[in-house]
């Protein structure tokens, strides 16, 4: 938490803070960095795995999982009515998402590039 907290103050109240001071970094830093790496994964795969690892492993709800992806409700009188954030529920998500992703899970091991040594 140390260090989370030190990137807050640093980054101005962001966590992944960008180039410019006080702004986040862009939506297309993941994308940038995927294509610096020469690889073939995507951002929406990452996204997609997470909702469905939400969807398939968890009895979190539909709601809460697609608020965590920041997707905006299409219908529009759920949406006026909406105004909580869900928050705690989105933090026990990332919680258990944390969980899932640091658990370590003998022959799931995938390379994502090749090394240099390759």
């Amino acid at each position: 938490m140390e260090i989370v907290e030190a990137q807050l103050d640093g980054g101005k109240g962001y966590v992944f803070a960008g180039p410019k001071p006080g702004r986040p970094l862009s939506s297309m830093a993941m994308a940038m960095l995927l294509r610096r790496m020469k690889s073939d994964i995507t951002v929406h795969g990452f996204r997609s795995t997470f909702r469905d690892w939400a969807s398939e492993t968890t009895g979190f709800s539909h709601e809460v999982c697609e608020m965590a992806l920041a997707h905006t409700i299409a219908n529009k009188a759920e949406a006026a009515y909406r105004r909580g954030d869900l928050f705690d529920k989105r933090r026990k998500l990332m919680e258990a998402w944390t969980g899932y992703c640091a658990a370590q899970k003998a022959g799931k091991v995938v390379q994502l590039r090749r090394g240099s040594a390759d």
